[in-house]
């Protein structure tokens, strides 16, 4: 009998890595700039303005739409782990979580936040040369306060340690673009760099969890085989001694796994119900795991099911009473990283605001750790 472990079915041939991380960076982005269109929105009101279906495709918004906070963090998360691969690739040891909070405090001086005179003043890079990365667009509270103290939040000293908001776990997808590091390594990046702006367990377990989905997702897993591996792993040994895995995590994403599993699609208001609104980072995790999985075509469907299952499952993420952009920014994440960009609708990446850029962003990590 064999041994070999079952795996969900993935796209062949298997994306290049290159792809994975183009296709996470701008699925990700395309998720945030849809959803960012209707981000305070409730269900009632969606419905109003595009119809029974919701917002299903950028055609429905007269001029576009904008990316948020989500894909400005995301990209400076990925700024701040170049510049540690940087230093590494040229045998100088680096602090990962200083260049991190380096990177989120320029992110800072972008949003008409006086960026603290205690804090340690570092030349701009490639990536503080862009305009569009500079507009305010509905920062988090959290991220905000956090890197305004000036301090350098961590476990043992943390800034709003009661705060759980999404706004570690919309940013932390870059840290699961890393080959070749082991996933201990990839969740405690993720946490520690959470912890830099909140300080709540649910906020560090749930960043470092979906950056695990998209570390595993990059080494060839398949959807639902990543999230179950992710979540597990709060068993593993990962966590900071003393420390447990945080009750509202596990059961928001238990729930998340056993819907999606269903197969069966939730009317907006149910979902919210059973995994609520994505404004803390748990459930903002759970609506995008339930949205990917819940929308996982047949594996013996069709050719060319990647992008009919990226517009569905960005369609499940956006449509709701919550944190739209946030939980169709990361499932957007996680299906450009399974799929690479073979998924992303051609004329959803017109739409795209500074599409140079991310790609730009995507190439240089692609370059830096395809090595």
């Amino acid at each position: 009998m064999s041994t070999e472990p079952v795996t969900t079915p993935g796209p062949s041939p298997s994306p290049s890595h290159e792809s994975r991380i183009h296709g996470c960076l701008l699925g990700g982005a395309l998720g945030d700039s849809l959803g960012y269109a209707v981000e305070f929105d409730d269900i009632s009101t969606i419905r109003g303005k595009f119809g029974p279906d919701g917002l299903q495709d950028f055609s429905a918004l007269d001029g576009g739409s904008h990316f948020s906070d989500d894909t400005q963090l995301t990209l400076y998360t990925v700024d701040g782990l170049l510049e540690a691969l940087e230093w590494a690739n040229s045998g100088v040891a680096a602090d990962t979580n200083a260049c991190l909070w380096l990177a989120y405090l320029r992110w800072l001086a972008t949003q008409d936040v006086p960026v603290p005179e205690a804090a340690p003043f570092q030349p701009p890079r490639w990536i503080d040369s862009h305009g569009v990365l500079k507009h305010r667009r509905a920062p988090g509270n959290a991220c905000l306060s956090g890197l305004a103290t000036g301090e350098m939040g961590t476990f043992f000293r943390p800034v709003n340690p009661d705060s759980k908001g999404c706004g570690t776990v919309m940013r932390s997808a870059p840290f699961g673009l890393i080959p070749y590091i082991a996933a201990d390594a990839i969740y405690k990046l993720s946490a520690d760099a959470a912890s830099l702006t909140h300080g709540h367990p649910a906020a560090r377990q749930s960043a470092g969890i979906f950056s695990l989905v998209i570390h595993a997702l990059t080494a060839g897993h398949g959807l639902r085989e990543a999230a179950d591996y992710a979540l597990g792993q709060l068993d593993a040994g990962h966590l900071r001694k003393g420390e447990e895995p945080d009750p509202d995590v596990v059961a928001r994403l238990e729930a998340a796994l056993r819907l999606g599993a269903a197969g069966v699609l939730l009317e907006p208001e149910d979902l919210v119900r059973e995994l609520g609104e994505g404004w803390v980072a748990e459930e903002a995790l759970a609506v995008a795991l339930y949205a990917v999985l819940a929308t996982q075509p047949d594996p013996t469907a069709s050719a060319g099911h990647p992008e009919t299952h990226f517009r569905a499952a960005i369609a499940v993420a956006v449509n709701h009473s919550g944190d739209s952009d946030s939980t169709a920014s990361i499932a957007g994440n996680i299906l450009g990283t399974f799929y690479g960009v073979e998924c992303l609708p051609a004329q959803w990446l017109e739409a795209l605001e500074a599409p140079e850029v991310i790609r730009g962003m995507a190439s240089q990590l692609a370059a830096v750790t395809g090595a």
